[in-house]
């Protein structure tokens, strides 16, 4: 139960962060390395605004979304929009930003741990496993989020046109949809669905300047086993390699300590057995 319970828990996260990853690999054909970089950067935002000016949680959360928001947007304008196409380009872009983020929070926080308190104290008790309602209130606005994603892309003018420019850019600018202004928008929705989880768990786990690594190998790992740009493949990995951390986790001894080696594992099976992953599109032409 214990893995059960933690399992959903943490997947919920990871799914999240997916689907944030898929959209801008999907539209804007960007293998973004420093995706992950924003749900640090917004869990930060959290610790400055609620625990070191005594912000209230939820306004602290919204200025956090926001100003990620804003900082994924100038990334992609000054560094990676005029590189898109040129994949080795981007994949080194995006690990130098990562690292240059990564060493300005080190060097503003130290690498001292900061915690946000939690908003809702309290647990509950489901199939003799204890739950913090902290946890369930992450796991519920995560959850919502998914589902007003889901609704967006299905049902939205902007979702319609951002699935169609997935599925062909060519097309889709015949038909007079700027390709360029879709990848603009999901890069501005794949930095805030990561830092709503950065303030979302925030008052969960400890606020580290190595918080970003652990989460870019999951997402890595989870959408290469669905399938590059499958929103629904996405998902599954996500949920799939969180049960899987979580039992390395806590079955085996020392487990935290390799629980990123599993998942990279099974991206690497994944990769030699089947590489489109499980809901990707299998092209024949590139295998020729």
């Amino acid at each position: 139960m214990d893995i059960l319970v933690t399992g959903i828990e943490i997947g919920t996260t990871y799914a999240l962060l997916a689907i944030g990853f898929s959209l801008i690999y999907g539209v804007a054909r960007i293998l973004n390395f420093s995706y992950t970089i924003f749900y640090m950067i917004a869990a930060y935002l959290v610790y400055i605004f609620n625990t070191v000016l005594g912000i209230n949680y939820f306004l602290a959360a919204i200025l956090s979304i926001m100003i990620t928001i804003i900082i994924g947007y100038g990334t992609y304008k000054l560094c990676l929009e005029r590189i898109r196409g040129q994949d080795a380009s981007v994949i080194i872009i995006s690990l130098v930003l990562t690292l240059f983020l990564a060493q300005w929070i080190l060097y503003g926080f130290s690498n001292r741990i900061r915690y946000v308190a939690p908003t809702i104290p309290g647990f509950i008790e489901i199939f003799g496993v204890q739950i913090l309602n902290q946890h369930l209130f992450s796991i519920g606005i995560i959850f919502v989020v998914v589902i007003a994603i889901w609704i967006f892309l299905s049902k939205s003018k902007i979702g319609v046109a951002i699935m169609a420019t997935a599925q062909d850019r060519e097309i889709v600018n015949l038909m007079g949809i700027s390709e360029k202004q879709m990848s603009v928008i999901v890069m501005c929705i794949g930095s805030g669905l990561a830092a709503i989880c950065g303030v979302v768990v925030s008052p969960l786990y400890a606020v580290e300047p190595h918080m970003w690594l652990n989460p870019l190998l999951i997402v890595l790992a989870a959408v290469i086993l669905g399938g590059l740009g499958s929103i629904k493949g996405s998902i599954i990995g996500a949920y799939i390699l969180a049960f899987v951390e979580v039992s390395v986790t806590l079955l085996l001894p020392m487990g935290a300590f390799v629980k990123g080696a599993f998942a990279l594992a099974i991206m690497v099976i994944m990769l030699l057995i089947r590489p489109e992953g499980l809901f990707g599109i299998e092209f024949e032409e590139e295998r020729l």
